[in-house]
């Protein structure tokens, strides 16, 4: 049992306020394989204090020393990737080809964007040509991030990278489901020699650490990824200080294949997007909206490619998906799938049964649903788990309709043979993102959604302004006689 129960604050590894262990479990196999210490109101504060005092001198460091910290903290990432990969795994579930390839390699990206960023972003310029005034962007202050379970590092460093580039200090609550990837994440910031009270780590639960933080006077952010109804009580949580708060929430996001698709392309790599990483993405495929016409061809093809997933050890070169990541989420997806079920969605694969050879662990089929309507629970609710809904339209206008009926607008896909058609299309979409035929992600890129999907951009240049305050001098440049 490996003995996590220190947090991170001003520099030091120190222990909680008061005992509160926390087991963590590997869900493969439902075995306890690490504690940690759930935090307290007063290892806050101590935290809190910490990045306030080190704001004082870190809001004035050049952009040559917070590149030298980011560069130095990727080499030291680059040389325990390995052990990032592997906490991952073992944390979530992750296929170890899949923790490497994607998870452990998501953060890496995204720590090698935000130095490119950083190089080549202005924080000062005149505001126009013909203007005397000057804008400032200067560092928001003490920011409170809160990461979620399924993207553990991704998350930490689209959050952290930005935060060091724009001159801010930090307190990190990650999800106390899976805090091994943090605890590596937080050794590698303490070698790289981040100054003390810079960067802090605190484990804990939401309704306690997280809450802390939220109503703390001396955070001047917080920048939230999780759940809606979790974004929701953040929010509710720092009004009464007016802090800045930034949320990248829940998801439902549709998949639209247009009549001129190339089907067996669009519906295949469909389910496995929506499959992959145990279906616990926020913004993956969930809805796939076909012309009913061409139901039962996509039932097939998708059925055809279901049978191809190998759910099974993440230790396993040969599985391609593992366990979800806890028993509260495997009884959530149980009951939904038994929900579409009853509500006369047609079962095209999966269920409720584990698969063949696996009693224990936390292990859902994958699952798909067809002639699906929207009124349906499983077409509104947020699944997160490998269940996809197949559901018709009759014409391009009731696509749209039905991919906007939601309360969550994170992202889109289109498929279509005709470009400028699946680009008038996505412009219709009431979504924050829009991928045409299945276009990968972009770490430049402005991540983040529409409606209940959040508030704010993630990733690249729009990512680092999240943490930066817009200031206009006027009368900052002389005007020419």
């Amino acid at each position: 049992m490996l003995d996590k129960r220190k947090f991170y604050i001003n520099g030091e590894w120190i222990s909680p306020y008061k005992p509160n262990d926390f087991n963590v479990i590997n869900p493969s196999n439902e075995d306890s394989f690490a504690v940690i210490s759930l935090g307290a109101k007063e290892d806050v504060d101590k935290a809190v204090d910490a990045a306030k005092i080190a704001f004082e001198k870190w809001k004035n460091t050049t952009k040559e020393q917070k590149i030298n910290l980011l560069e130095k903290l990727l080499e030291i990432y680059k040389r325990r990737f390995d052990e990032m990969s592997k906490a991952i795994s073992d944390e979530m579930g992750a296929p170890i080809d899949w923790s490497s390839e994607v998870q452990t390699s998501s953060g890496q990206a995204h720590l090698e964007d935000f130095i490119l960023r950083l190089k080549e972003y202005e924080f000062g310029k005149q505001f126009d040509s013909n203007s005397n005034n000057y804008i400032c962007y200067e560092p928001i202050g003490v920011c409170g991030l809160i990461t979620p379970w399924n993207w553990p590092i991704n998350q930490i460093a689209c959050k952290v990278g930005p935060a060091l580039a724009a001159g801010c200090t930090m307190v990190l609550k990650p999800s106390e489901v899976a805090p091994l990837s943090a605890i590596v994440f937080s050794e590698i910031m303490d070698e790289a020699g981040v100054p003390k009270g810079v960067y802090n780590m605190v484990n804990g639960d939401g309704p306690t650490v997280g809450e802390a933080m939220s109503k703390h006077k001396d955070i001047d952010m917080m920048s939230f990824t999780g759940s809606t109804r979790a974004g929701i009580s953040v929010a509710k949580s720092s009004a009464d200080t007016v802090k800045r708060v930034t949320q990248e929430l829940g998801g439902k996001s549709a998949n639209i294949l247009l009549n001129d698709a190339d089907f067996n392309k669009a519906v295949a790599k469909g389910v496995m997007h929506c499959m992959n990483n145990s279906g616990q993405s926020c913004n993956a495929p969930t809805r796939m909206l076909v012309p009913n016409s061409k139901m039962d061809e996509v039932i097939e093809i998708a059925k055809n490619t279901l049978d191809k997933i190998i759910v099974g050890d993440p230790e396993s070169e040969n599985t391609t998906i593992g366990p979800v990541v806890s028993e509260v989420q495997y009884n959530k997806i149980k009951n939904l799938i038994e929900t579409g079920i009853k509500e006369g969605a047609t079962l095209v694969s999966g269920g409720t049964n584990a698969p063949e050879g696996y009693n224990k662990g936390y292990y859902i089929e994958p699952t798909i649903f067809a002639n699906v309507t929207n009124d349906m629970t499983i077409a509104r609710e947020e699944i997160f788990g490998p269940v996809l809904s197949i559901l018709g339209y009759n014409d391009e206008e009731d696509a749209i309709n039905i991919a906007n009926e939601t309360i969550y607008g994170l992202s889109g896909y289109v498929s279509s043979e005709n470009i400028d058609n699946a680009k008038e299309v996505a412009s219709k979409l009431r979504t924050g993102m829009v991928h045409i035929n299945n276009a990968p992600g972009d770490q430049a890129a402005p991540f983040g959604g529409y409606k209940m999907s959040g508030n704010g951009r993630e990733w690249g240049e729009f990512g680092l302004e999240d943490f930066l305050e817009i200031k206009s001098v006027m009368g900052a440049i002389p005007k020419s006689a």
